[in-house]
């Protein structure tokens, strides 16, 4: 008994101080501004119109079945709702907190692959929480989030423990089975290969690969099962269009062409060598560390079995990934904590096969560390730059009044990289995470007003409980339903004749539009202007709209277009 309760308490100090650091800088940074559109918002808009309309099975947007992504998020937003209310605060701590739980599994995760070494089960978590681009992305409220926590999960049931050497078969299954609620048949991608390649890091899988593989494919019946539980009720309950696309538009037809996993392959479709290019993005900082490229290279064989697990997990699925024609960053998200697997175990041989090698000066974070100084000379001389007109961009207006106070930030964090000693890979995680923070920071203080939804949201909320009709001049993601707790659909438009129909059938409606520059008449006659990103949203009375598309002069308004930021849009005049 004394012996099981060292073991807790000796789990409970690995995750210190790690865990508690890296929880307090996600919360501070997904706090730091609204969801972003459009993954964010999108998530947020299907689950308010599950909530709103009682669509538990199936999910919807906009008021139409939504087959492109399983339930299971949706469903754990909503049990927050019911027990805290509708918010978007509820979504952002559970991001959080998969995030942490992600960490603590790829702490036990190397604890289980590195029995000799207790050190990875250390190192581990504090090369995955520094990864910049799962950091920024871990802030948006996304299924592949979740997906890695049960990537992860099923893994973790594979690996042998101390007193049980066979795989938890029953949990392989239910954590396969909740990676399929999660985001359908792409959950398989990340796990198959270290279940196939099993007898090449698995003592136990080499000795009894009939029940391996056997009670393996059972364990993959049991999630396809938990998927069709909801699939089979969700597609009779969703009408034969949405069963069409659920089972083989969406979900057969993935698995066909490649298992290409975006709305639409053909805005996805990247070369073969799109994720080796973008490799040093997805691994900073620790891309630019060069004890780390050291270590890989040096590795030998024999390799130890966790070693042997990382690559037979990387290796296929990065071949499969870039074979695939439809990519996006993130879909090897779950992949990264292999990464830092691979990684850790790498400098951990090193040291030990090559010490001297390992403690080299020249192989330390330097090179990390004069690029943080360089970049903090940027910040510093960006306001002499704009004051000069030498730079005229709009993000750099908008940072001039900040980056001084931000290049102290990085000026100290490159000297933190210059540090000798002891520590190196917890310094680099340290700076790599408040370099991300910080730059979310200013982020928010400068370029976020351009991302920031909420005046037209709120807009046509309010539009909306006035009874006017909304529509939507192109495709139409969801942004604005939740901010604006819509309960309507908002109808899509396309082409003037779409416009000219509406405003005739509709007279008090009002019409949303993405153009790319304003008009004279967009601030004339509009009712909201405001920046989205690289262009504006504006929302029109449908007549003014329609008068204007068939060139004739509307009526003057009766009151002036409110324009954001300039005015205050928490105090706009009801439409």
């Amino acid at each position: 008994m004394s012996a099981s309760r060292y073991s807790r308490s000796e789990q409970l100090r690995t995750v210190w101080p790690w865990l508690p650091l890296w929880t307090l800088v996600a919360l501070l940074a997904i706090f730091s501004h609204g969801p972003m559109p459009l993954y964010s918002t999108r998530t947020l808009a299907v689950a308010w119109d599950m909530w709103s309309h009682g669509h538990w099975l199936v999910p919807h947007i906009n008021g139409q079945p939504y087959s492109e992504k399983a339930p299971l998020l949706f469903w754990l937003i909503q049990c927050g709702w019911f027990v805290f209310g509708v918010s978007d605060i509820w979504p952002r701590v559970l991001e959080v907190l998969i995030g942490g739980a992600q960490l603590v599994l790829v702490s036990m995760l190397a604890r289980r692959l590195f029995p000799s070494r207790p050190w990875m089960a250390r190192a581990t978590p504090w090369m995955l929480l520094a990864f910049g681009y799962a950091f920024l992305f871990g802030l948006q409220i996304m299924y592949d989030v979740l997906l890695a926590l049960w990537v992860l999960a099923a893994l973790l049931c594979l690996t042998p423990k101390a007193r049980r050497a066979e795989p938890r078969w029953l949990l392989f299954g239910l954590c396969i089975g909740l990676g399929l609620l999660t985001k359908g048949p792409v959950m398989l991608l990340h796990v198959i290969f270290p279940w196939l390649l099993g007898p090449l890091w698995n003592d136990w899988a080499r000795q009894h690969r009939g029940r391996w593989y056997g009670r393996g494919l059972l364990a993959l019946l049991l999630g396809g099962a938990m998927l069709l539980a909801w699939a089979l009720p969700a597609g009779f309950a969703g009408g034969e269009a949405y069963r069409q696309r659920l089972f083989f538009t969406q979900t057969a037809g993935r698995v066909v062409d490649s298992l290409a996993h975006g709305k639409d392959l053909q805005n996805h479709s990247e070369p073969f060598w799109f994720y080796l290019l973008w490799l040093p993005v997805l691994l900073f900082p620790f891309s630019g560390w060069p004890r780390m490229w050291v270590a890989l290279a040096g590795l030998r064989r024999p390799l130890e079995s966790g070693l042997r697990f990382a690559l037979c997990w990387l290796l296929p699925c990065f071949i499969v990934f870039s074979l695939i024609s439809g990519k996006q960053l993130y879909y090897p998200l779950p992949e990264l904590a292999g990464m830092a697997l691979l990684m850790a175990g790498a400098i951990a041989v090193l040291r030990e096969r090559r010490p001297v090698l390992a403690e080299h000066d020249w192989l330390g974070t330097w090179p990390l560390g004069v690029g943080g100084m360089l970049f903090a000379l940027a910040l510093f001389v960006l306001p002499m730059l704009v004051a000069g007109h030498v730079l005229q961009a709009d993000w750099a207006e908008a940072a001039a009044p900040y980056s001084r106070y931000f290049a102290v930030v990085f000026l100290l964090l490159g000297g933190l990289l210059l540090l000798r000693g002891r520590g190196e890979l917890r310094r680099l995680a340290v700076a790599g995470l408040v370099g991300v923070l910080a730059l979310n920071t200013l982020f928010t203080l400068t370029l976020w007003s351009r991302w920031d939804l909420r005046p037209a949201a709120h807009l046509l909320g309010a539009a909306e409980q006035a009874n006017h009709p909304l529509a939507y001049l192109g495709n139409y993601e969801g942004e604005f339903h939740f901010e604006g707790r819509l309960t309507r659909p908002i109808q899509e438009l396309f082409g003037d004749k779409a416009i000219q129909d509406y405003a005739h059938a509709h007279p008090d409606g009002l019409i949303v539009t993405h153009p790319g520059q304003l008009e004279p008449a967009d601030l004339r006659y509009a009712l909201l202007v405001q920046p989205f990103r690289s262009s504006w949203l504006v929302i029109w009375p449908a007549a003014s709209l329609a008068d204007l598309r068939a060139g004739r002069t509307p009526p003057e308004p009766a009151q002036p277009t409110l324009v954001y930021p300039v005015d205050d849009w928490r105090y706009h005049a009801q439409p």
